[in-house]
């Protein structure tokens, strides 16, 4: 890539989808030069109704033999009938089919940490007042493969 000398930034509040997408690109392919693992594949499964529309899921990847849980949504009225446990029983398991040794996600305090915890996520560490008045934390699951 060639660099013009004529470049400017500009704060975006609504960016595209595509830039966004060509960061992530971009990211990947520096990671799989530095460290030599190029094995990551995404990883994501969806709630549907009977049309086909999507009402909550969960998304991330595989990656050096670790499984990274970017998104987990389920719906208000959908909540504490299993959804998000069976969803994170699938990640579970194709984790282990991956080769990965643990799952990583992240949360706030306000979101699900109890839920995690109950699934085996221990907390490995938290950033205090993001956002303000809350914790952003890191969970861990070890998984015996």
């Amino acid at each position: 890539m060639r660099h013009s000398g004529d470049t400017n930034a500009a704060i975006e509040t609504e960016p595209r989808p595509e830039d966004i997408r060509w960061l992530e690109e971009q990211i990947h392919a520096f990671n799989v030069q530095a460290t030599g693992i190029s094995d990551g594949k995404l990883l994501a499964l969806f709630l549907r109704e009977a049309d086909g529309a999507t009402v909550g899921g969960v998304f991330g990847w595989t990656w050096g033999d670790s499984c990274y849980v970017r998104y987990l949504f389920i719906p208000e009225p959908l909540r504490s009938e299993g959804h998000g446990t069976r969803l994170m029983q699938a990640v579970e398991a194709e984790a282990k089919a991956r080769g990965c040794n643990q799952i990583v996600l992240e949360t706030h305090d306000f979101q699900a940490p109890r839920f995690y915890e109950r699934l085996g996520f221990a907390i490995a560490g938290r950033v205090e007042e993001y956002p303000r008045g809350h914790q952003y934390l890191t969970m861990i699951k070890q998984l015996s493969v």
